[in-house]
Order: C-alpha cells, then sequence, then structure tokens
C-alpha cells in the first residue's frame, strides 16, 4: 500500500495546479501598452535588426546565453528503459527544475520522436540557434555516443549528455579522494567496472585521462568480462577488452584495487568485496538498490571505503554535483563546446572541494558537528551552497584556457560575487532543513488527526523520515479517513483521549497543580483533558511527545491557550511572538510578529527582536534585523515611530553584537542600494537586510498574507516564539505541503532545544 500511496503522491504533485513542473515567465515589465510595444512590435524590430547583423549579438538581446535544452528521444529513461518521448518529459522537466534551482539555468525541454541517429543529430542541430548550450539526457547506448560525438563536432555550443559524463565526473572526483585517503596511485591501481553501459565507458575513460592505466581495468557487461576472444561486442565495448584469463565478476574481484558498479543490484557479495586489495575502494552505483548494500560493504572489511547512488548513506555520487555548474560555466564564457580539459577541471573543483573546511549550514542539513574529509566524506554533499562558486568557475578557467572561450572572464572576484547572488545565498534553506529533520526525527503529537490534511501530511513525514507522528483524536473516524483515502500510516500510535481514562485523570492532576490558583478546581482540570489541544500540550511537557502541531481547524487564541497554561513560556520570556518565514526568489526573509502581540510596546519590541534573532540563528543564518516604521531613522516625532527607535536604542544598548537598526521603511530594509545610498551609516546597508520586526500586528499581518497570496513568498509558519518546549500552530486552513514545512520546523526546533540541554 505504501508504494500505492507513493505513486499516487507523486502523480497528484504532477497533476494537481498547473500540470507538471516548470513554467516560463517574463524577465521584463509588461504591464503597460508601452512595455508591450517594446516586447514585441514596433520596438522588438530594433534588436532583430542588431542580431541581423552581427549573429553575436543573439547573446546581448535574448536569452539564449542562459537556456540549455534537455533533449531525449526516450529510449532509456532512468531505470524504466525505451518508453518513449511522451513518457519521458517528466523527467525532463525534473532535469529542467534542478538546473534551474541549482545554477539558475533556464531550460527547455525537448522530447524527439525519432531514433535514427541521423535524423536525430538533424532534428537538434535544426533547433540548436534557440539555444546557449544541450543537455542529452536519457538516449540508449550505442546510439548515444554517436549522437553526442557527431552534435560536439557539428555545433558550436556546449553539449554534453549527462548519462555518460555526469556519473564520470562525480565518481573520478570521489576516486581521486579515495586513493589519497587509501594512498594509492592511480596509474597503479587494478580497476573492475561491473556494467558496459553509456555511464561505465564514460566512467573508465575519464578515469584513463586521469592517469588509469587500460591494462588494468577489466570492464564485465550482462554476459561477463570483455574479453578480447569474445565475437559479440560492438565497438564501444572492443576498447576495453582483456586478454587476462577472466571470466566472471568474481574472478576479477580477487585483488583488486577499485570495483565500480553501474549494472543492478545485490549482484556483489561480502566474499567478493573480502577478496579485493588492501584498502578496497568500492564504489556501487546501482540505483536504488546498490550492486552491494552500504551495511553489507563496511561489515565485510574494515578498510574499505565506499560510495553509493544513494543519499541515506555517505559518499553519495549524485550527478547533481555536476552537470549544473558544468553548465554554468560553459555558458558564462560562452564556451563552443564541453571538452576533455573542461571535464578535468570539474573532476579536480568537486574534489578539491571536499578538503576544505565544511560552512554550517551544510553541518546543519546533515545534522553533523564537523563534517571532514575521510572515508566517510569522499565528496561533497549536494546541498553544499559552495558548488556553484568552485566548479563554474573552474570549468570556466578551463574553456578559456583550452581555446574554447568565446567571452572570457576578466574580473574573477565579481564573477564568483554574480554566481551567490543568483541563487540568494541562502536560497536552500528549506532542503537544508528538511535534511536535518530526517537525521534525528522527531515524536510530534498531531492533536487535530481526524482530518485528511493532517492525515496525508503525517503520512508524508513518515514515509520520507523527517519525524515520528502520534496522531489525537477520534479513532474510529481516524481509521475510516485511513481507509478512505487508501493512507497506510503503518503502526503509527492513535490515541482518542476520550479512551485513555487513567492517563486523562493522571494528567489532570499535574494540570491541576499548575493552575489550581489560577480558577481550576480538579474536576475542570481532569475533564479539560478531553480537550485535545490539552492532552496534546501536556504530552509535550511530560516527554511523551517532543513537539505538538495545531491549529488547522481552531482559531489561534484557542489553539495558544492551552500551551501557555501547560507548557509556559521561557525563563526570563514575558511574551511570546509568531514569526513566519518568507521565502522569496532571493532566499529567506523572516517577519514577526505576525501573530500574537496586537500593539507591542518598545520593550515588547525588544523582546520580540531578541527571540526572533535566537530562532533564525538555529537555521545557522545570522540575522540582519529591521524594525519597521514609516519613518526612516528620527524623520518623524510621531509616537508610533518614537517606540520603534527607543526598541532599537535598547537593543544596541543592551545586545551590542546583534545587526540591527531602525525605524526605517521596508522598502530601505530590503533594498540595499537604497539604504547604502541614504543611510550608509546602518551596519546592513550593503547587504539589506534578512529579518524584519513589525511594529503592530496589524502591519506584519497584512504584510505577510499580501505577499504569500500575490505569490510574492512562499510562506512557512508561524513559528511561535518564546516556549520552553516545542509548540507550532498551523495557519487555519493550511495546505499539505504547508503542514509538511511546519513539522519539519517544529522537528528542527525540538533537535535544537535538545542539543542545547
Amino acid at each position: 500500500m505504501a508504494k500505492q500511496n507513493n505513486n499516487q503522491e507523486a502523480l497528484d504533485y504532477h497533476s494537481q495546479g498547473r500540470p507538471g513542473k516548470i513554467e516560463v515567465i517574463p524577465s521584463k515589465p509588461y504591464s503597460s501598452q508601452r512595455d508591450l510595444s517594446l516586447a514585441y512590435s514596433p520596438g522588438v524590430a530594433a534588436p532583430c535588426l542588431k542580431i541581423a547583423e552581427k549573429t553575436e549579438d543573439v547573446y546581448k538581446y535574448t536569452a539564449k546565453g542562459n537556456l540549455v535544452a534537455v533533449i531525449s528521444n526516450g529510449t532509456a529513461v532512468l531505470g524504466l528503459g525505451d518508453i518513449g518521448p511522451e513518457a519521458a518529459k517528466p523527467v525532463m522537466e525534473g532535469k529542467g527544475l534542478l538546473f534551474k534551482i541549482f545554477a539558475d539555468i533556464d531550460v527547455f525541454d525537448i522530447e524527439i520522436n525519432e531514433t535514427d541517429v541521423s535524423k536525430f543529430v538533424e532534428t537538434v542541430k535544426a533547433i540548436s540557434p534557440t539555444f546557449g548550450g544541450i543537455n542529452l539526457e536519457d538516449i540508449k547506448a550505442p546510439e548515444c555516443f554517436e549522437i553526442e560525438r557527431r552534435l560536439k563536432e557539428e555545433l558550436n555550443i556546449p553539449v554534453m549528455h549527462d548519462d555518460q559524463h555526469g556519473t564520470a565526473i562525480i565518481s573520478a572526483a570521489a576516486l581521486l579522494n579515495a586513493l589519497e585517503l587509501a594512498k594509492k596511485k592511480i596509474e597503479e591501481i587494478i580497476i573492475v567496472v561491473n556494467g558496459a553501459g553509456a555511464s561505465a565507458i564514460s566512467c573508465a575513460k575519464l578515469y584513463l585521462a586521469l592517469g588509469a592505466k587500460k591494462e588494468n581495468i577489466v570492464m564485465l557487461d550482462s554476459t561477463g568480462v570483455l574479453r578480447a576472444d569474445r565475437k559479440d561486442l560492438e565497438e564501444n565495448k572492443k576498447f576495453f577488452t582483456t586478454t587476462r584469463d577472466l571470466h566472471k565478476l568474481e574472478d576479477a574481484m580477487k585483488g583488486a584495487d577499485v570495483f565500480l558498479g553501474l549494472s543492478k543490484g545485490n549482484v556483489v557479495n561480502r566474499a567478493m568485496v573480502a577478496s579485493m586489495a588492501k584498502n578496497a575502494i568500492v564504489f556501487a552505483l546501482a540505483n536504488p538498490d546498490p550492486e552491494i548494500s552500504y551495511d553489507e560493504a563496511v561489515q565485510s572489511r574494515n578498510d574499505i571505503i565506499i560510495a553509493t547512488g544513494r543519499s541515506d548513506y555517505p559518499n553519495q555520487v549524485n550527478n547533481v554535483l555536476g552537470f549544473p555548474f558544468i553548465f554554468r560555466g560553459a555558458l558564462d564564457v560562452r564556451a563552443t563546446r564541453i571538452n576533455e580539459a573542461m571535464k578535468l577541471a570539474a573532476v579536480r573543483a568537486i574534489a578539491e572541494l571536499a578538503k576544505e573546511p565544511v560552512p554550517e549550514i551544510v553541518n546543519l542539513a546533515y545534522n553533523k558537528k564537523n563534517i571532514t574529509f575521510g572515508v566517510d566524506y569522499i565528496i561533497p554533499k549536494p546541498l553544499d551552497p559552495r558548488l556553484i562558486t568552485t566548479v563554474a568557475p573552474a570549468v570556466a578557467r578551463a574553456a578559456m584556457d583550452s581555446g574554447v572561450a568565446q567571452a572570457p572572464i576578466t574580473n574573477w572576484n565579481n564573477y564568483v560575487e554574480d554566481l551567490r547572488k543568483r541563487l540568494g545565498l541562502d536560497n536552500k534553506l528549506i532542503r537544508v532543513v528538511t535534511s536535518k529533520a530526517k537525521q534525528n526525527p522527531q515524536r510530534i503529537v498531531f492533536t487535530e488527526a481526524d482530518s485528511y490534511k493532517i492525515l496525508k501530511a503525517a503520512q508524508i513525514v513518515r514515509d520520507e523520515g523527517i519525524a515520528r507522528p502520534i496522531l489525537l483524536g477520534n479513532s474510529v473516524k481516524i481509521h475510516r479517513l485511513l481507509e478512505e483515502n487508501n493512507l497506510d500510516l503503518g503502526d503509527t500510535p492513535i490515541i482518542d483521549p476520550r479512551l485513555e481514562e487513567e492517563k486523562r485523570h493522571h494528567f489532570g492532576e499535574l494540570f491541576f497543580k499548575k493552575r489550581k490558583r489560577r480558577g481550576f478546581t480538579l474536576y475542570e482540570a481532569k475533564k479539560i483533558m478531553n480537550e485535545r489541544n490539552y492532552y496534546g500540550a501536556m504530552m509535550v511537557e511530560e516527554g511523551e511527545a517532543d513537539a505538538m502541531i495545531s491549529g488547522l481547524t481552531r482559531k489561534y487564541s484557542d489553539t495558544i491557550r492551552p500551551a501557555l497554561q501547560i507548557i509556559g513560556t521561557q525563563d526570563e520570556v514575558k511574551k511570546v511572538a509568531g514569526m513566519y518565514i518568507m521565502i522569496t526568489k532571493k532566499g529567506p526573509v523572516f517577519f514577526a510578529d505576525t501573530t500574537i502581540n496586537v500593539d507591542p510596546s518598545a520593550e515588547d519590541l525588544v523582546e520580540i527582536t531578541v527571540l526572533t534573532a535566537w530562532a533564525v540563528q538555529q537555521f545557522n543564518i545570522r540575522p540582519r534585523i529591521a524594525l519597521l516604521s514609516f519613518s526612516n531613522f528620527g524623520a518623524s516625532d510621531d509616537k508610533e515611530a518614537k517606540k520603534v527607535r527607543d526598541a532599537v536604542a535598547i537593543l544596541h544598548q543592551k545586545y551590542p553584537g546583534m545587526m540591527v537598526d531602525g525605524e526605517m521603511q521596508a522598502n530601505f530594509a530590503l533594498n540595499p542600494n537604497l539604504l547604502s545610498d541614504n543611510f550608509p551609516f546602518c551596519e546592513f546597508s550593503e547587504e539589506g537586510a534578512n529579518t524584519l520586526i513589525f511594529p503592530s500586528l496589524d502591519a506584519g499581518n497584512i504584510a505577510y498574507k499580501l505577499l504569500q497570496e500575490m505569490g510574492a513568498a512562499e510562506a512557512i509558519g508561524p513559528v511561535l516564539l518564546g516556549m520552553k518546549k516545542p509548540v507550532h500552530i498551523l495557519q487555519l486552513g493550511s495546505s499539505v505541503r504547508e503542514i509538511v514545512n511546519m513539522v519539519t520546523i517544529a522537528v528542527v526546533d525540538a533537535q535544537s532545544r535538545k542539543s542545547a540541554r
């Protein structure tokens, strides 16, 4: 049932709302008639004539220079085989999404209904003027070799078949570092390659370029070792034949230094790995099941260095470490091709990055205190934000040095800064936080579990390993909803407080001790435990759950009151506050207070700011805090502006290390050019604020809802600040996606509190 649920979830993801995963959006203003006349007729004639005079000006006046075609004929799609061009389209759209989010490269996916090599090549050549580069994808061997060779020869833009070269580049980087740790020289090692498809052959050829010896490589296909006496081999396989007396995989692996698997799962056993040479290197890259599982491999010997294609084990060989940044570098110098020098530059840049100190955002993502170069870290993590600023410049330099760059870079510092700005420094926040949550899932109690949205979100966070749900509600209704909607939550606890008489009375007695002088009798305290928000809050208070999620169907005040009465605030915290994380194209911006304090005093604003700063720091982001007003830095003596100004003065006095300023208008806070031109004394004038403190609930609530509804940002929250233990309250009517995001934040919140004890 779980697989069926996952399939349906994937189908819903691709079909709901706007079908597919990508869209085309304008990059220029288009709201006025004047805008449209410039965009099309008659204004468009001017750039057309310029390009007609000088073809290279197409890069100046159109999107060609940042546009890649992802092209397939659907003959070798993932592990699905020859399923045709239409069925390949979801994969090609997905590749386009990866290009955009990792390297800010725009993509048109193009599926061609053609298997003849010459016709396919001619089709791609005919459409090539549209694009700055071409990424070939999921084309079967041996045709893919000839298609790529001809297109590289006949076109003057970068062409790369990622199925061949992506895995080759990433595995080669891993190999260099593994050999360094194993104290072995590449020209001396014996390499066994199980698999003889496009990727395996490309890997082996790249290893040769790095110094491996052809006579030291043994390659196998589904029939066995590629021996010189075999008569069934096509040309690409013949190149890797051997005269050694080897027939089977177990024979080839005896004494081998390196095993590279690009075949199918579970074809290697412990004995084979044990028979390899000292300090064996095993790259078992079949997906989803490696040639030998990580656990079996490490149990077979103590001196192994292993990589797989899976994200749940160390050393994931993932093409996303390479192709976005290789194309980024190639496009940025208008390279005429992606040549061997550029691929080798990418290999070495990726390998060297793994030896550099890891930034805190990467440690956060993988829930590690200090990831360092070693057997469990031989290649960078996919979420490392330095990849774009490391690999792209290396590829660009290699293109220039090898003479294929048409627009050389002259100022490398500016180029690196431009790369950083493309995605926003912290644009990967949600992926980072999700990855961290998965490292140590926490117990999350859902107090409104008799709701389809909650149950669906609970299934997602359980299946993805983000959290361990606990469901509170009417057990009969919950089971009915699970059955009606074909949801599988396995052995997830389902608790109906009405049926838990002994526990309910126990919780009631504990609550009475807390509130006996605040208007509650023992009878009332026990009775109120029928209310799930009280019961759930008591579970968190008593350590039976790590965090609580509520608010989908109830007013904010009705949800927060039980948590305040049972769990209470952190020591020395007088007021709680609500913060929204607004995910924008430029990275996350944190809004507070957006949910609780109607008209905070200057002292209240100070406390809200301190709580917000602490919360932002939990995401390994240094808060740059602007206290907002209608006034800029003393321009008005109105009491509302003065309140904000007074709060800033207190913050400067009590928290001298905090990067905070105000009062200031929102446009100045977010626009570094405006800020530095007019108020250069502001500490964050060069970068702008990433954390906004609003002067009233009106302002904060209106601001985040406007951004959310206008599609300018995705809102995650509200994150409840100042509570002694993690309690987070959903927006009324939240979507399943919003609930999942909120659960992820709650898990990381619980992790942070535990590690701080």
